[in-house]
């Protein structure tokens, strides 16, 4: 389908540029009402859990906001690869958890497939233990 792949680049382009301003109901109006969200369940990081609304996903951002003070520096991303719907995030996360002042750094990547213009499905993998034990007060080698 002509224009597909154009469409999706924009949209993931677009998520970029507005997780990098922080407004979390901005973020979420790229997203379909619908979502399939996969972020493996991190019972430490209160705002790694199941999503599945734009209302949801506002949610997450709201709530990485408010615990996680992204590194001035340590975000990192590489070319955006698409084909068609379909679009792969690779890159660097990393920041400080405000509730223990440990910080993390994680390689991650995500797939955003996008439909008429709205992100449908965001998956991402990302390095769980480090963001666990970033917000573990007392975690590491005794």
């Amino acid at each position: 389908m002509t224009g597909t792949g154009d469409t999706t680049r924009a949209t993931a382009q677009e998520f970029l540029t507005r997780t990098a301003t922080g407004s979390p109901d901005h973020i979420a109006a790229l997203f379909a009402e619908k979502v399939d969200w996969l972020v493996a369940d991190n019972p430490t990081a209160p705002w790694i859990r199941p999503r599945s609304t734009r209302e949801d996903v506002a949610d997450h951002f709201r709530d990485l906001a408010a615990c996680v003070t992204p590194a001035p520096t340590g975000h990192t991303i590489d070319p955006l690869v698409v084909d068609g719907t379909e679009a792969i995030l690779t890159g660097c996360l990393a920041g400080t958890v405000r509730a223990t002042g440990k910080s993390f750094r994680s390689p991650f990547a995500a797939r955003l497939t996008v439909e008429n213009g709205l992100i449908t499905r965001y998956h991402v993998y990302e390095d769980s233990l480090a963001v666990a034990m970033a917000c573990t007060p007392h975690a590491g080698c005794a």
